[in-house]
């Protein structure tokens, strides 16, 4: 006797249509035409059904503020500097429920795990923090939070904010990142964020190169540091703007850097579509790494959110699909293995940055998304809909599907 049995869905890398077999929280069948008796049977009706997606680069602490900043000209500076004055007036309830309402979002789109950064210092202290543990303990029944102890802010003028991180990383943070953009120094605020990488045995997330001047860059650096550390496999850097901005050439000897390092990369396309360039007049430059590019060069990249309705990004629903195909978009994919490659940045190669598995087999966790869509190209082209979510055998969230009521 099956526990739950998902009939007529299509998988990806299986001809036709398969049928999932589900005992307690594994994958115990997969194969066509069951017939064994279950519990509970849900018909995919032949649409597509995935492990779901993941968010490689989210904040949390920080989303749904627009009633607090007053924006006048949505400039990076403008955005930094309210969103750093808000932030002095966060309370960890305040956190908390914010938080909580991106969850949501984020499980009702088929979001299965996400990273997010958590700014932790003397404007900030620990409430952030506090706040989205609780928020992580309260939605692991849908979702796998990591958080990231975040200097946002710069570190080596404020050291201070060194002992906050290492005191969120005492109390489960479960790993560390920087900016070192904003640092007066910034090698040494990556010297810094790796001293306590290697401290509590976590990994690394750095923001970078968030500006469109190829003259200098932090990559170098942050490959040294990851090569001499032994931390191969182990750093992911956001944002990366610069490569955007760079001829080909320059960009590949930063690329095999990237490449002899293990070093991820994460692009975040709404966030960057809306800063980069600003102080052009005409053919505005996107802004935007090409991840297809890095990626058939063998680098793990991943497509994330970044922020959702704050100054920095003054919109969002915490949809990865979406956002792949904004992405899609300013990158001009066009063919299928394109499109394919898009699909899986928000899902097998993001899910492994999490260390978390994207594949379904037998054995595996019961854990998938039923899409509106019949494979996962589409489900790009289209900006499918979640209809139905279950982790580990159980039900996360519906969205009723819609319905047309023609005229007789």
């Amino acid at each position: 006797m099956l526990d739950l049995l998902v009939k007529n869905a299509r998988l990806d890398y299986h001809q036709g249509t398969v049928d999932i077999g589900i005992v307690a929280d594994k994958i115990k069948l997969l194969e066509a035409n069951i017939d064994t008796p279950a519990h509970t049977v849900i018909d995919a009706e032949g649409q597509f059904v995935c492990t779901g997606f993941y968010e490689t680069h989210i904040h949390l602490d920080k989303a749904c503020i627009l009633d607090r900043c007053s924006m006048q000209q949505g400039t990076k500076g403008e955005a930094s500097s309210q969103t750093s004055e808000a932030k002095k007036h966060f309370t960890e309830e305040d956190v908390f429920a914010r938080g909580c309402r991106v969850v949501e979002m984020a499980i009702k789109k088929g979001t299965m795990g996400l990273r997010s950064f958590v700014e932790t210092d003397p404007r900030a202290g620990m409430r952030s923090f506090k706040a989205l543990k609780r928020v992580r303990e309260k939605y692991a029944f849908a979702i796998d939070i990591e958080l990231c102890a975040f200097a946002q802010e710069g570190l080596t003028d404020e050291m201070e904010t060194y002992n906050l991180l290492r005191q969120a990383l005492q109390q489960g943070a479960d790993l560390v990142g920087g900016c070192p953009y904003t640092d007066a120094d910034p090698n040494r605020h990556i010297e810094l964020i790796f001293d306590l990488a290697e401290e509590f045995d976590v990994n690394v997330d750095f923001h970078l190169d968030f500006d469109l001047d190829p003259s200098h860059t932090s990559i170098p650096k942050i490959a040294e540091q990851t090569r001499q550390r032994n931390y191969q496999g182990r750093v992911s850097i956001g944002h990366v703007n610069k490569l955007s901005a760079m001829p080909p050439a320059q960009r590949l000897k930063l690329v095999k850097l990237l490449l002899e390092a293990d070093i991820a990369l994460i692009v975040l396309p709404a966030t960057d579509l809306l800063m980069m360039g600003q102080d052009h007049t005409h053919l505005i430059p996107r802004g935007v790494v090409n991840a297809n590019e890095l990626s058939a060069l063998g680098i793990t990249t991943t497509i994330s959110s970044n922020n959702i309705l704050n100054a920095f990004t003054p919109y969002g629903d915490a949809s990865l699909v979406r956002m792949a195909n904004l992405y899609a978009n300013i990158a001009q994919l066009s063919t299928d293995d394109e499109m394919r490659a898009a699909y899986e940045m928000i899902s097998l190669n993001a899910a492994k940055l999490l260390s978390l598995q994207a594949r379904l087999q037998v054995g595996g966790p019961a854990t998938f998304v039923l899409l509106e869509v019949i494979d996962a190209v589409d489900a790009i082209r289209t900006i499918a809909q979640p209809l139905l979510g279950y982790k580990n055998g159980r039900p996360t969230f519906t969205n009723q599907k819609a319905v047309i009521h023609p005229q007789s």
